[in-house]
């Protein structure tokens, strides 16, 4: 099975472009709903809140988890790879959703060195609305420009966004957060108008019509759309990880069920049912599933 992970139903998003993707494989999808939003948390609480996550997804028998929540990858991702995994489950793997969108932008492999990023292609100038510490973090900046350092990128944090969306604000409200948060960008572009605008948060993509309409004639980019793709490939390089064989996805969150069921249609674009997870802190295991 392969794990999704994110800290509330924005990651529906991208299991839902992962499960157009891969029909023949099977998903388990958790919400850590009872801790959302992590963009207002402290960097370690994100780190232990995604690691005790990924335990969890590993004990459902997991051997590769997606972490579709941009914040989470920004913020401790490459750590968990470095330091935890490779001690603690060594057979399994963990990957994110900021990996496909840098690779998309600059042209240029996750694993090209410095120097061979440093081929100079046309100028270009990225937008990238995400939330605060997505933003802080300078995680796309950092790594678009090691490899496409001719690409200027400018970031735009978006905090009321996550929380409009997932409270169901009416659609005028997200529209006005929208148009403020495209407005301040602009005004610090000074008129330049950008080539493309990445929407760095899995929520956002419920917002595109507003950001489309709010930045008229930009590209903008599809992250479900191209970490689907990067899964797709990713499996074809590792199909040790592999897990061939459909069923019907699995939903668990550590939030309310029956509150999160009725809310994820929106993010799913169908009905699902969530199960409960008791929102266990890391290290209180096991994990089980609420009754």
């Amino acid at each position: 099975m392969i794990g999704v992970f994110d800290s509330g139903h924005g990651g529906l998003t991208v299991l839902r472009a992962l499960v157009r993707e891969l029909p023949d494989r099977a998903f388990v999808y958790l919400g850590d709903h009872a801790h959302a939003p992590y963009g207002d948390r402290a960097p370690d609480d994100i780190y232990q809140l995604t690691l005790a996550s990924l335990e969890r997804l590993f004990a459902q028998g997991c051997r590769l988890v997606v972490v579709a929540c941009n914040t989470a990858a920004a913020i401790g991702l490459r750590r968990l790879q470095q330091t935890w995994l490779p001690r603690a489950h060594p057979d399994r793997r963990v990957i994110g959703v900021l990996v496909p969108m840098v690779e998309a932008i600059t042209g240029m492999p996750w694993q090209a060195t410095v120097e061979a990023g440093r081929h100079r292609g046309e100028p270009r100038t990225i937008a990238v609305f995400a939330t605060r510490h997505t933003v802080e973090s300078g995680a796309f900046v950092h790594e678009i420009g090691k490899r496409a350092p001719e690409i200027t990128v400018v970031q735009q944090a978006c905090p009321a966004l996550v929380p409009l969306i997932e409270g169901a604000a009416p659609a005028e409200a997200v529209r006005a957060a929208v148009r403020g948060y495209a407005a301040e960008l602009m005004q610090r572009l000074g008129g330049v108008v950008p080539d493309a605008a990445l929407l760095g948060c899995t929520h956002y993509p419920l917002a595109q019509p507003c950001f489309t309409e709010a930045l008229p004639g930009v590209e903008i980019l599809s992250q479900p759309d191209i970490t689907a793709r990067s899964l797709a490939a990713y499996l074809r390089r590792h199909p040790d990880l592999d897990a061939i064989g459909a069923r019907p996805v699995r939903f668990y969150t550590t939030g309310s069920a029956e509150r999160v069921s009725l809310m994820a249609s929106r993010f799913y674009g169908e009905t699902v049912t969530f199960r409960g997870l008791a929102p266990v802190r890391p290290g209180n295991a096991p994990y089980r599933a609420a009754s």
